[in-house]
Order: structure tokens, then sequence, then C-alpha cells
């Protein structure tokens, strides 16, 4: 048994050495020591503490508020259902089996709801502009239960901003912060009113920055993961240290909710927005009267090109203040201000942030060689939705997000269709519903399309509705898309 015991102990001090050496030792005299060979310093750890945001929604929660707001919208009426909300899962049934009343579309009086946040202590709040569209009455509601009916000073829908004022004072605000300074990988948290539930607290982290979406060329949004659905809208992304860094606006779902993609317009946007609401009752962007597209490998080397860079012009308006100067359709419009253009994405944003009137230099490439311009900068108008001689519109038309003309008697003609309008682009929500270039409108929500006035008056008439049904002709057949474009 002696033996077996000294045998384990050896074999004990073989299998596990370090336990072995720290044992002491059992006389007076210094028993041997395996030598452990040095090594080097372990890697800093990348490990961290998940965040504790009970402090932040603690201080800045009390700015948060709840927006309910009451729109009348046109629509169909379903005997039986006559408020039935585009939103209602059963909508797309009854528009599809179930006949209208006979006096066709009807005034409805619906409600929605968002958030928002209070930039003031007066009572001035930032928002979504498609939360208040069409309102007839917005409500705001605090986390202290006082509500309040607010006054929309002013609502821009290229960025989706809204600015509105309660008549209040010493109101709890939100610290601004600087987009720019945001880390894809930071930690981002928002508060808002998620179907209704108020004062929500979810966390994500910064996914992107600077992405752009289809139809949105005035936002560089910043992208997260933050659980964001609707009733979010219009409510704020804050970062670590409580500061507001974003408008929280979208969210890209095939389902309606939250899918892990969504996108917040950045503060700085949304502030240089506010201040002219509040200065002027509207915004004044830049404009360059210019039809662009990517520059795209094969087109660069087309032209002479040694990268995929700048916007390539495709048309140019005329009397417009790029016509004046000189541009081309073909010129690669490569700087804009002393500014390089890296696509044709960022351009709208440049001309949109200068003021109209400003003169500015811009370099383009023409024929493999580059030329400076110098121009003064017209004003864009919102309320253009295309031209009059039926040429492709510049911009995409509104939330839809399609680009329209007339039709000519000769492709009447061959399609065999007396009114309607011609979809030559499609972006947005649009092309999510599967409209596609070559498609003619002629209906929308069954009210018969005339031209491309009459278009743009249809969908003014429908800015609050979410989902609008497009009846299109493509080749010999005809079909009925809806497209959702709100939340």
């Amino acid at each position: 048994m002696s033996r077996l015991l000294v045998k384990t102990a050896a074999l004990l001090a073989v299998l596990f050495p370090l336990a072995a050496c720290s044992q002491p030792a059992s006389s007076g005299a210094a028993a041997p020591r395996n030598e452990v060979p040095a090594t080097s310093a372990p890697a800093p750890s990348t490990v961290v503490a998940l965040p504790d945001f009970s402090a932040l929604v603690e201080k800045e929660g009390p700015a948060v508020v709840n927006i309910s707001t009451t729109q009348k919208i046109r629509g169909r009426a379903f005997p039986g259902f006559p408020g039935l909300d585009p939103d209602d899962p059963f909508y797309d049934f009854f528009r599809r089996f179930m006949p209208p009343v006979p006096n066709g579309p009807q005034e409805f009086e619906t409600h929605s709801l968002g958030s928002g946040f209070i930039i003031s202590p007066d009572g001035y709040i930032l928002t979504n502009a498609h939360v208040v569209d069409n309102a007839t009455e917005v409500v705001v509601k605090l986390t202290d239960k006082r509500t309040f009916k607010a006054k929309i000073v002013g609502k821009d829908r290229r960025t989706d901003v809204a600015l509105l004022k309660i008549d209040a004072k010493n109101l709890p605000t939100v610290p601004i912060g600087d987009p720019n300074k945001l880390k894809v990988g930071e930690w981002v948290v928002a508060i808002g009113s998620p179907y209704g539930f108020e004062n929500s607290v979810t966390a994500g982290i910064v996914s992107a920055k600077g992405r752009n979406l289809p139809g949105d060329g005035y936002v560089p949004f910043i992208q997260t993961d933050v659980a964001v659905n609707p009733g979010n809208s219009g409510g704020p992304l804050f970062n670590m240290r409580g500061e507001v860094v974003g408008i929280n606006a979208q969210i890209y779902s095939r389902t309606g909710g939250y899918m892990g993609l969504s996108f917040a317009i950045p503060i700085d946007v949304a502030m240089d927005v506010a201040n002219q609401l509040k200065g002027t009752g509207k915004v004044s962007r830049g404009k360059l009267g210019v039809v662009i597209q990517e520059v795209t490998p094969d087109l660069a080397a087309s032209f002479g090109l040694k990268e995929a860079k700048g916007a390539v012009v495709s048309q140019v308006e005329p009397g417009s203040a790029a016509e004046k100067a000189g541009i081309q359709p073909g010129d690669v419009i490569l700087k804009f201000d002393g500014k390089d253009v890296p696509d044709s994405a960022t351009l709208p944003r440049m001309v949109g942030a200068a003021k109209p009137g400003a003169k500015v230099k811009i370099e383009v490439w023409r024929d493999r060689r580059v030329k400076e311009l110098t121009l003064t900068l017209g004003e864009w108008d919102d309320s253009a939705m295309a031209t009059d001689e039926g040429e492709a519109q510049g911009e995409q038309s509104g939330r839809l997000g399609v680009g329209v003309t007339n039709l000519n008697a000769q492709q009447k003609a061959r399609l065999k269709v007396s009114h309607g309008v011609l979809v030559q682009s499609v972006s947005g929500p649009a092309e999510r519903a599967g409209v596609q270039p070559g498609d003619v409108i002629l209906a929308v929500n069954s009210e018969p399309v005339r031209d491309v006035d009459h278009f743009a008056k249809l969908m003014k008439q429908n800015e609050g509705a979410k989902v609008l049904a497009l009846l299109l002709q493509r080749g010999d057949r005809r079909l009925f898309v809806p497209v959702r474009v709100g939340d």
C-alpha cells in the first residue's frame, strides 16, 4: 500500500506541477521546485459589463412626450365598416372583395400616436413630420400626465422633421449632442411610445452612420439595432452621456414591426431645420436644377475617370442655375463649393444645405478633363412635382418614391389608355411594394389620375394616409398595388 501511495504522489506531481510546487517543504531544507517558464502578460480583455441606463432614463425621460393626432383623410367606405383604417388587417380584404359605398371616396376621422421631445423650457418640441401630417388636432402628453394642445410651427417633409409649440413654461429639456462624434458600435438608447406604450425604453448600438435610404436624399441616417416600432417615431435617440444624437424616424421591416434595422435623423440636421422653422416657418434650400445618377465603374471607364466617384448629370432643367452656368448632360460633378462629391447620394445634401442665392464653384469632369464653373444657386420649391413638358422629374415625389411623367399621344394609343402617368423612376415605399419603371399609374385610391398635376394633387390630398392603393397598367394587364407609406 505504501508503495502505491508513493507512485500515486509521484504521478500527481507530474500531472499537476504547479499544485505540487505550492506545497510547503516538510523539513527545514528547501525542497527543489519545478521552474515555471516565464510567459508574456495576458492580452487585455475586451469583455465589458453591460451598461446601466437607469440614471439616464431617470434624468432625461421627463423631457420625452407622447403625441396623439387626429386626422381627416379621404378613402373608400365599405358597408358596415365606414371608418376601416388602412392598417387594419382586414382592410385589403374589404378593398378587394367588397363593393364600395356608391358615393365613392369619403372623408373619415382617424387617430394616430407618436413621440417627441422638449428642446426648450418654453414648450418647443421636436418630432417627425409624418407624425403630424394632415393633423387637425395635435395633443401632447407629458410624463406628469399633463396634456396640452400643440401648434404646428412648421414641418419639413424632406428631412421628416416637425416643430411643435405648447403653451407651458419651465419644462424639462434634453441636452443636444454631436452625432458626428458617434462611433459605430457605441451604445445608444431610445425612449418613446411604441404602439402607444408611453415612455418605453429600448437600447442597442450604432450599426452604421451616414446611411442613404431610397427616396431620402437629404438625410445621412444613423442606423441602429435599437428596438423601434410604430409609435416610436419622433422620439429621441440618446448617447451614453444622455445627449440626444438623433430622432427615431424609420424602420426596415417586412412585417411592420421591429427587425433589427432602425434609422434616426442626426440631431444636427434636425436642429438646423427647427431653427429655420422657428425663424421663418419654412426651410430654404439651394437648388442646382439637375437630374443625377450614380457613377458606376463602367461609366467611370467610359468617361476616362480613374475612380467611380462624383455624380453624373443625366438631365439639366431649363432655366435653372445649372443651365445658366453651362452644366451639360454627361458632366460628372466632382466638387461642390470646394468639397469632394463622393457619390450621387451626397450631392443633394450638399446643395440643399447651401443657401439660395449663394455663389458656389463646382468642378465637373468633361471631355476627359476637369472644368471649373461658377453659379448662383436657385431655391428649391417643395411644391414642384414635375415639369410641364413631360420630362422626368428630378426628385422623387414625396413619401411614395416615384418619378412620373405625362403620357404622350403615342404612348396612350399603344397602351390603350386615356389617362394616367408613366413611372420613370422608383425608390422607397413604391419600390418595396413592387412598382416598376414603365408602369402606368391609372388611379390612386380608386380615383382616376388625369396627368402629373392631378397626380400631385391626389398625393397632397392623401398626405395622412398610411397605405395608398395604386391601380397600375403593366403591359396588357392591370393590377392593384398597395403601397405602405407611413408607420
